[in-house]
């Protein structure tokens, strides 16, 4: 098993390492290895569930779904169903956030583009 340091684990990740170390304050990141110097080490496991945070972060799930997912997902199978359902809960939020954002990016592009024969004196 490979082991990573916090920085390389922030480099890998994306996080930071204070990010990381509040995820593992507030019971995103569980159970993270110490060296004896009591220095943490990350595996490749901690970085699949990092990449989890990132993709839940990155759509804009609230924190507090996020660690109600972590809880979820470490009391093991039977919580299949609710992982499922927080999931697609979140999915169909960002459904709608993506056609606001593609609407509302083409309001942006109408009025760059009006501004744009402003500039080219079409207007």
């Amino acid at each position: 098993m490979t082991a990573y340091t916090p920085s390389e684990t922030s480099r890998r990740s994306g996080f930071s390492i204070d990010t990381l170390r509040y995820y593992e304050r507030i019971g995103l990141l569980s159970e993270v290895d110490r060296t004896p110097g009591g220095q943490r080490v990350f595996t490749d496991d901690d970085l699949g569930w990092l990449g989890m945070l990132r993709c839940l972060r990155d759509t804009g799930m609230p924190i507090n779904q996020m660690c109600r997912f972590a809880e979820l997902s470490r009391s093991g199978d039977q919580t299949v169903a609710d992982r499922v359902e927080l999931l697609r809960a979140h999915a169909e939020a960002v459904e709608e956030q993506m056609a606001l954002l593609e609407k509302q990016y083409g309001h942006l592009r109408d009025k760059i583009r009006y501004y744009e024969q402003v500039l080219s004196g079409q207007r």
